[in-house]
This record gives structure tokens, C-alpha cells and sequence, in this order.
């Protein structure tokens, strides 16, 4: 087989556990535990929970993710700073054309009336909360430059 020639290894199954030890995971991706505790201080994704005693208990997306790392460092020749790119791009969120609610013209304009109803209940709803026509006794104060209506500040307290 030549040096080019990508190495294609099945994947390991991963036992249904809730924690695994890094003996475990060590195990299951074919590295040494140093190995991981230095991936550890790579990628901050690889973060396995520590418990009373100190010892790193992984979750199985932990599993997962050490299995993808091994994947991309040693199988196709990532560098730890390509790792990290190539796992970058692999996060990245769908564009917006592909979204679930921005799919065809019915869902738009189903969205587009949920936003024209909910203008309308604004608008409803501020023009009932405003308060009635100033009386004669509010127009004789408002002249006397004071704001019923404004909030005292901080530069009253100060």
C-alpha cells in the first residue's frame, strides 16, 4: 500500500455507558492516555468531566469526538492546527436559504402574517397603555417645566 493511499479503518463501536475512563477511550481509539490528555489542552471540545478522586470520566460525545480527532490527525495527516480547521468548518451553521422556515413561498408567507399579526397586536396593545389627554390642572404644571410622564434619573440621586 502506498504512503498516498488514505487508510480506511472501521470505526470502533462504542459501548452504551454513560462515563468511560480514559483507559477506555485510550482503548477504543487506539492511543496512549498521554495522548488524549494532550488533545485535552488542544481542543477545548475535549473537556471530560474529572471526578472526586481526579480521575476523567469522558461522555460518549467525548468518545465521539477523540474518534473523529484520531480520524482527521492520524489517518488523513492533519496537522493540530488543520485538525482544528477542518473541525471549525465542520460546526459552521447551515446558510440561511437552508433553513427549515424559509423553505418554500407558503412557509414565507405564513411567516410574514405571524409578523404582520404580531405588528398589529404591538400597535393594539401600545395605543391602549397610553395615557388619556392631559386635564387642566396636568397643562397648568407641564408649564412650569415639570415631566409628569418622565422617570427621575441617577443625577436626581447625585
Amino acid at each position: 500500500m502506498r504512503a498516498s493511499q488514505a487508510k480506511t479503518v472501521a470505526a470502533p463501536v462504542i459501548p452504551d455507558k454513560l462515563y468511560f475512563r480514559i483507559g477506555d477511550v485510550a482503548e477504543l481509539c487506539g492511543v496512549e492516555t498521554y495522548v488524549l490528555r494532550f488533545w485535552e489542552t488542544e481542543f477545548p471540545q475535549l473537556k471530560p468531566n474529572k471526578s472526586g478522586t481526579g480521575q476523567r470520566l469522558y461522555r460518549k460525545r467525548e468518545v465521539e469526538f477523540a474518534l473523529r480527532l484520531k480520524q482527521l490527525l492520524h489517518e488523513q495527516g492533519y496537522t493540530i492546527a488543520g485538525a482544528r480547521l477542518a473541525l471549525k468548518s465542520e460546526q459552521k451553521a447551515p446558510p440561511q436559504s437552508e433553513m427549515p422556515f424559509a423553505r418554500g413561498r407558503a412557509e414565507r408567507a405564513k411567516l410574514d402574517r405571524a409578523r404582520q399579526e404580531a405588528r398589529e397586536l404591538l400597535a393594539l396593545l401600545s395605543s391602549e397603555s397610553k395615557p388619556a389627554a392631559p386635564t387642566a390642572a396636568r397643562k397648568k404644571s407641564s408649564s412650569s417645566n415639570i415631566n409628569l410622564h418622565r422617570v427621575p434619573g441617577p443625577e436626581l440621586f447625585s
